[in-house]
């Protein structure tokens, strides 16, 4: 193919078009030349300048035609338009020649061998968690184009939508996270689909090369593998054991005969849960990060009764939520998953640290999103936001000014500290209150004595906080969004493992009335997940709550059966949320 170089002009339907620097960017062309390994390397590529060269066939003109048809009708910026343009680009690049269809003897129009192995990808769909009737459309039938040019070119860019589809599909997910829940603030991972397109044209084996596109994250394997052999008919489940009174030790109760085969303990006589059993059920209760009392209260009972069901819906959603996550989460990263209220560090995928959180309420809720760690700040104020200030401290100050400097707070008129008694409050309500309010340094401040900071526009960090009794309950959805931390001073030792100058005894040796902000030379990647299964380390899946209805609603939008709502389990006593606490 002979490429024309210089600037062109071509019109569509009389339509003119802009001009384009047109230069060859020869990345991606050689015949056979599939990149291995590696999705990073497509999607990573530079856009570099457009290639647009004359059609040179009937077929070519018609292709260009039909492409540039939907491009200009297409509203600017819109889906269709960005989809259009990246097609019309692509195929100008090469004259507008086909890629995916061969001619056979007679005139019979067939698909390429590269188009019929990215085909049996389509059909094989489901074991990544996908929709084979996503991408082997109807529009994909080659019997009907034999000798019409409109078409052969109608099928030909409709395979390399299916293709482009698929791509995008396995690298970020078929369900935009914002259609889910505008608290999923997650951005789709850039692809190169021209380069992608010629990549799996020209290779010897495009279905790797689109394999090379969907998560390496081993929890996305291992639920890939788990898909592979899931079975619904066949849940193993214990024979569950009766509810009943809360089982304490000493008592006596009818279902310590089964209590104790399920711990594995050998029969006893009598009914007394006895202190054998209570040893067993705090290693059991260790096991699973449940309050390690000897108790058998609603969390144990439904652990021991095999926990929240996992359906292959919630395997199919938890993998798609993998997928919107980044690619590399950094060697040394945090992650915060929300559903199983608990945060970890991890270095080279291995996890170093792990500690309880709480995280927001459902009215409350933490936002999902990936940043980094920047700041570090000791003795921490605490701005508080507009919405705790409209909906308490506003309320409680028209009450009592008094209330300000009871709860150790500043109140600022135009960045400046007045007191609550000089002000004529008379003339103030909550719909009209002037004021922003900073609560100071001190015991009693809701940050505690440090916060980690991600600066981002939803205002949530990971803090300290003096409400330490919040931890000790199964279910910790009680702050006002931002993510407390149970262990604040081990999690900062932790956290600055890579800070040759910056420790918990440094941290520490800061404390007192004022703020200190600390800078790490490292940034942090943060990752603050909505994962409800998790992969044990011998392979076994465990569930948790869905606790913001995240998982349900992107089970819907799946077009899958819906879980039971009823199985989520909240262990404790209806909830209470910690006043002025962010």
């Amino acid at each position: 193919m002979t490429w024309w170089r210089g600037r062109c002009s071509v019109a569509v339907h009389g339509v003119p078009m802009n001009k384009f620097l047109v230069c060859l960017v020869a990345a991606l062309a050689g015949a056979g030349s599939a990149l291995p390994a590696l999705a990073q390397d497509v999607a990573g590529l530079a856009a570099g300048p457009v290639i647009i060269a004359p059609p040179q066939t009937p077929l070519a003109q018609t292709i260009k035609s039909g492409l540039g048809a939907v491009y200009y009708s297409a509203s600017r910026d819109s889906t269709a338009y960005n989809e259009a343009q990246k097609l019309y680009f692509f195929y100008g690049s090469r004259h507008f020649e086909p890629i995916w269809l061969d001619e056979a003897a007679k005139g019979e129009v067939v698909f390429s061998e590269p188009a019929r192995k990215i085909l049996k990808l389509f059909e094989n769909a489901a074991s990544e968690g996908l929709r084979p009737s996503d991408y082997l459309t109807s529009d994909l039938n080659p019997a009907g184009a034999k000798g019409d040019p409109i078409k052969m070119a109608a099928l030909e860019t409709a395979f390399s939508g299916a293709a482009l589809r698929y791509a995008d599909h396995i690298y970020n997910g078929r369900i935009k996270p914002q259609s889910v829940s505008a608290n999923l603030d997650i951005t789709p991972k850039p692809l190169d689909t021209a380069a992608l397109l010629v990549q799996l044209a020209t290779s010897a084996d495009p279905v790797a090369v689109l394999t090379a596109l969907e998560p390496t994250h081993p929890e996305f394997l291992a639920l890939k593998a788990a898909l592979a052999t899931f079975d619904d008919t066949s849940l193993e489940r214990p024979t569950p054991i009766a509810e009943g009174p809360t089982l304490r030790p000493g008592m006596s109760d009818p279902r310590v005969p089964l209590l104790r085969a399920r711990l594995d303990l050998p029969p006893a006589d009598g009914l007394v849960y006895d202190d054998a059993l209570v040893d067993a059920l705090k290693a059991f209760q260790a096991t699973l990060d449940l309050d390690v009392d000897g108790v058998m209260g609603p969390a144990t009972l439904a652990a021991l009764n095999g926990g929240i069901p996992v359906t292959r819906a919630d395997i199919l959603a938890n993998m798609e939520r993998w997928r919107w996550m980044p690619r590399d989460l950094g060697q040394f990263n945090v992650m915060v998953n929300v559903p199983e209220f608990r945060l970890a560090i991890n270095r080279d995928g291995r996890e170093e640290y792990t500690t309880r959180v709480v995280v927001g309420t459902t009215k409350n809720q933490t936002p999902i999103f990936s940043d980094n760690i920047r700041h570090i700040v000791v003795n921490p104020y605490w701005n508080v936001p507009s919405s705790i200030i409209k909906g308490e401290v506003a309320p409680a100050v028209l009450r009592n000014p008094g209330y300000i400097d009871n709860q150790n707070m500043d109140l600022l008129y135009n960045g400046t500290p007045v007191s609550p008694w000089q002000v004529d409050w008379t003339q103030v309500s909550t719909s009209n209150f002037p004021f922003r309010v900073r609560q100071r340094p001190g015991p009693g401040n809701a940050l505690g004595q440090i916060k980690f900071l991600f600066p981002n526009k939803h205002d949530v960090y990971l803090h300290d906080t003096p409400s330490k009794s919040l931890f000790a309950r199964s279910f910790r959805a009680y702050s006002h969004g931002c993510v407390r931390v149970q262990n604040p001073m081990e999690f900062a030792d932790a956290l600055m493992a890579n800070e040759a100058n910056i420790s918990r005894a440094s941290l520490e040796a800061m404390f007192g009335p004022s703020e200190r902000w600390v800078n790490p030379e490292h940034q942090i990647p943060v990752h603050i997940a909505y994962f409800t299964i998790r992969v044990e380390a011998d392979g076994s899946l465990r569930s948790f709550g869905d606790v913001y209805g995240h998982n349900a609603k992107l089970i819907a939008a799946m077009g899958l059966d819906k879980p039971d709502l009823a199985r989520e389990i909240i262990a404790d006593a209806e909830p209470v949320v910690d006043e002025l606490s962010p």
